[in-house]
């Protein structure tokens, strides 16, 4: 499981305030944390309405970077913030993301070329997301081969099926599920799959366990990576037991602290 930290994004006030002061210190000793509670991968996300976007995300590249060489999700839905980040990356990057339709694929998939990056493919077109996994899975399928036109390998992909609310629409979770398992029959070996954790507690009473017993659930049908909460302390527990059970680390008594 490769966990990516959801934490440096400027949707939470805390994070948005430093990066209106341009606080790095503040920015450098969070991304740390993250680290020390077991990212492997930091999402940047300057957060929404910015007038100063792109350059918001050179600063927060660059900051971030200088205190990690861990990977980078920059996180943006604008082509100007996204090209921004890519281009101050030193640091191995992850897109985040474009979707089926085709005025976002013909826009990311030329940046992801161009910089080596990966990308995340979210299962939505102009219709919206599917009510089904099987048409996540012709969504998958479509940006499988754009991409591949666009010379990027299956490799270099993270197929996200798009987990909603449970509050919502309490019949998407397993979709969800289902949809994991199919795309991983698609091209072999298997394609990497991600989701955004915390949208399926959206609205929930009690978050952090819905959360991580969706965790589970999607570690059981083969799920690759997670954007999440790596400070949930019994978030990070729970992956740790699900790898030793799926056979995917060697236990040990003390596994949790290994």
């Amino acid at each position: 499981m490769f966990v990516i930290s959801e934490r440096i994004n400027g949707l939470f006030v805390s994070v948005g305030k430093a990066i209106d002061r341009r606080d790095a210190r503040w920015v450098q000793d969070h991304a740390v944390l993250q680290i020390e509670c077991g990212a492997q991968a930091l999402d940047i996300n300057v957060g929404p309405g910015r007038d100063d976007g792109p350059a918001a995300m050179e600063w927060l590249v660059n900051a971030v970077q200088e205190v990690t060489d861990l990977p980078l999700c920059i996180d943006t839905p604008g082509t100007k913030t996204m090209t921004a980040g890519l281009k101050a990356a030193k640091n191995r990057t992850i897109m985040n993301s474009t979707t089926a339709q085709k005025k976002h694929m013909d826009a990311l998939f030329p940046l992801c070329r161009e910089y080596g990056s990966d990308i995340i493919c979210l299962t939505m077109d102009e219709k919206g997301i599917p009510n089904d996994a099987e048409s996540r899975t012709e969504l998958a399928m479509l940006m499988i081969t754009t991409a591949m036109e666009h010379e990027i390998m299956p490799d270099r992909l993270l197929l996200d099926p798009l987990v909603l609310p449970t509050k919502a629409g309490q019949d998407q979770g397993m979709k969800v599920i289902k949809a994991i398992e199919m795309f991983q029959a698609l091209n072999d070996p298997p394609i990497r799959t991600v989701v955004g954790l915390s949208n399926i507690s959206n609205g929930c009473k009690d978050r952090p366990l819905v959360n991580r017993t969706y965790m589970a659930m999607l570690m059981g049908a083969g799920l690759s990576a997670a954007i999440l909460d790596p400070e949930d302390k019994e978030m990070m527990e729970t992956i740790k037991t699900a790898q030793v059970l799926r056979n995917e680390k060697l236990y040990c008594d003390d596994y949790l602290r290994a």
